[in-house]
């Protein structure tokens, strides 16, 4: 008994620490898309009040994990209230629905097996062969052979969408640098005064929203591998190039990615995959071309799951898809660039 609230004071401790400084607002999307970039699926979002799910459920948190239909699917969770989200509140007639789809129950290489079948022994809260299944959080519980959601009730148990029991692991890249006039000078915003930053935003084909690139980490592959293959694939279409190109651009990219870089944020994100046994995680990461010379050798192209992608001016007037704008929120303030014409909003630095 010890050592289960030890596992859930660890949890709950970490979580809070690593998503203490982040709020954001929620928002909706659309359908997921099949196969890996099933993982891309329109929903990420965070809450500062999260592991308020503790001891009850703060009215503006874990909402994503909560909505229905399940994304993909006609599935009604059981309804969790507010105030019985986290699992230290007790609940004993708490019931609820139970699903896989059966894109994951095909047995992709992407997706684990059910937790029934006998040659299935998954190592959880360490890593399980090529499989990482520690959370950026933190430990979690197991309960019933299952993990459980560090951040409360869901009303679905199973995997839904997601490939892997417990954390299932992305990563966004956030490519920036500075707006400059013909001269390549900085442009200044003319109410802020502070320069404005640019970075590459994709649109989605799967729910029509400008975004951050990103996707999901393969077996065996360091999150900064991930975070160059995605932007590869869908900002600058590597997938449909020659060889020749291919090499080419992978030189461009390699100069790129080499560059100095900020981890803007990473752990738990409230998305609406999430099940009580499975869920999103996520590491966001900025890539600067200070200078512009590395982005101006590439040639922005969609591909794989976008369907258009161009430099877009960082401001609050963004309309970016789930959690993203808070990402770039972030980066603004990192950056000391424009963000907000309020001086009252304007970043103020973290």
């Amino acid at each position: 008994m010890a050592e289960r609230f030890l596992g859930k004071t660890l949890a709950t401790v970490s979580l809070s620490v690593a998503l203490a400084s982040v709020a954001v607002r929620p928002s909706g999307c659309g359908s997921a898309p099949a196969c890996r970039n099933t993982f891309s699926f329109c929903g990420f979002h965070l809450n500062s009040n999260i592991m308020s799910n503790s001891n009850g459920a703060k009215e503006n948190s874990h909402n994503k994990a909560r909505t229905s239909p399940y994304p993909g699917s006609k599935v009604q969770r059981s309804q969790v209230p507010n105030e019985k989200v986290g699992w230290f509140v007790e609940w004993q007639d708490y019931n609820p629905v139970e699903y896989t789809a059966v894109s994951v129950l095909a047995g992709p290489r992407w997706a684990d097996p059910q937790i029934s079948e006998s040659n299935f022994s998954p190592k959880f809260n360490e890593k399980d062969g090529h499989v990482q299944r520690k959370s950026q959080n933190g430990l979690y519980e197991i309960e019933n052979g299952r993990p459980r959601n560090p951040a409360g009730r869901t009303g679905l148990v199973g995997r839904g969408l997601l490939g892997r029991w417990g954390p299932n692991h992305a990563a966004d890249p956030i490519i920036t640098r500075w707006k400059r006039d013909r001269s390549g000078n900085k442009i200044p915003h003319p109410i802020s005064g502070k320069n404005i930053l640019q970075f590459v935003a994709i649109k989605r084909k799967d729910c029509g929203e400008w975004a951050i690139p990103g996707g999901m980490v393969d077996p065996g592959e360091k999150i900064s591998a991930t975070l160059k293959r995605e932007f590869g694939e869908e900002a600058l279409n590597s997938l449909q190039k020659s060889g020749a190109e291919k090499r080419e651009l992978e030189e461009q990219l390699h100069k790129l990615f080499s560059q100095e870089h900020l981890v803007i944020y990473k752990g738990y994100v409230d998305d609406p995959r999430n099940t009580d046994n499975a869920w999103m995680e996520t590491e966001a990461v900025n890539y600067h071309d200070e200078t512009g010379e590395i982005m101006d050798n590439l040639t922005l192209e969609a591909g794989d799951d976008a369907g258009k992608v161009k430099w877009v001016d960082i401001s609050d007037q963004l309309q970016l898809y789930a959690s993203h704008s808070q990402f770039i929120k972030l980066v603004a303030e990192k950056r000391d660039a424009h963000w907000s014409e309020d001086s009252e909003t304007e970043c103020s630095g973290l």
